[in-house]
């Protein structure tokens, strides 16, 4: 029964994830044949980052019940950061045992094997999966929170080796949205927001995603064409991001006494590839974007086989 239960919930997952894969997919097809061209990228993601996505998530923010709770707030948030600071430690140890280097791709490799793809492709996922649930997208926004806190001071730390991050790299869209929508839940502010703001919250917020693949599927598309492979740092980003990480993950999810949202939150960070985002930070600080190039495409190749698996096994040991 288990394993019925278990290849129906795969099949269901994965049935899900066509539409994420489909769309990545046209995106590459775009970049292909010249229709989105590099050029286009930035502004594109510009307006993903700073408009659309704050938007989306205000949308799902705003009137969250859940969310007025501060426990449920402090513990998603709290175990956000918790996760990406402890995959990046893991990441380290991972690329010690692998011979890897200071300076030959060791903090890179941590990085990038140790932050999941935690927005662009959980997010679709999760509409899925935990349909017309917008306190579970409520919790996940304010779980990316954690996200980015631990992303802009460990993973800054650790991939440029300086001590000091800046206050200026929380400055962000998407964070400052997901601050202002909890202190307006928190405050009851929400609740006297005018319908036509919401409305444009809403249809914006629905632009988010779809663009936000596309671009996905744009950068694996150019990536794909400069990586040079090296089995050692794709199979241990693998097995650090799809296996280890995922264990620790699902652990947490089922023995922590954790709101359910936050436990199915966790059920699908557990199967995300690496994020892309530790290229772009290797590129500007001096790591090795090469090395986060390989951990990326293999992880993200290797988790249209394992996605399905994850979630599925994981929804029913954690019991969501």
């Amino acid at each position: 029964m288990l394993t019925m239960t278990s290849m129906q919930e795969s099949l269901l997952v994965l049935q899900a994830a066509f539409p994420i894969y489909i769309i990545v997919a046209l995106g590459a097809v775009l970049r292909r044949t010249s229709v989105l061209k590099p050029e286009m990228d930035k502004g594109i993601m510009t307006m993903v980052v700073n408009l659309l996505y704050p938007c989306l998530i205000l949308d799902k923010m705003l009137g969250s019940e859940i969310l007025r709770d501060a426990g449920v707030v402090t513990s998603a948030a709290g175990i956000g950061f918790l996760v990406i600071a402890s995959g990046m430690m893991l990441g380290l140890v991972i690329a010690r045992l692998m011979g890897l280097e200071k300076g030959g791709g060791r903090r890179t490799f941590a990085m990038s094997s140790g932050l999941q793809n935690y927005g662009y492709i959980a997010l679709p996922l999760m509409l899925y999966v935990f349909p017309d649930d917008n306190n579970v997208l409520a919790v996940l926004f304010t779980h990316n929170l954690g996200v980015e806190i631990a992303v802009w001071t460990v993973g800054l730390m650790l991939i440029s080796g300086d001590m000091k991050p800046s206050w200026r790299a929380f400055m962000k869209g998407p964070i400052l949205a997901v601050v202002l929508g909890v202190l307006m839940v928190q405050t009851g502010g929400d609740q006297h927001m005018p319908n036509v703001l919401t409305s444009v919250f809403s249809m914006l917020g629905f632009c988010a995603i779809p663009l936000a693949l596309l671009l996905v599927g744009t950068t694996l598309f150019d990536l794909a064409k400069q990586m040079r492979f090296d089995w050692k740092i794709s199979t241990g980003g693998v097995l650090v991001r799809l296996v280890l990480l995922p264990l620790l993950i699902l652990c947490l999810a089922k023995f922590l006494p954790l709101a359910t949202e936050l436990k199915q939150v966790l059920v699908i960070q557990a199967a995300m590839p690496a994020g892309m985002f530790p290229i772009l930070m290797s590129r500007h600080y001096g790591g090795r974007a090469d090395v986060a190039i390989q951990v990326v495409v293999a992880t993200s190749l290797v988790s249209l086989l394992t996605m399905p698996l994850i979630v599925s096994l994981g929804r029913y040991w954690v019991g969501v």
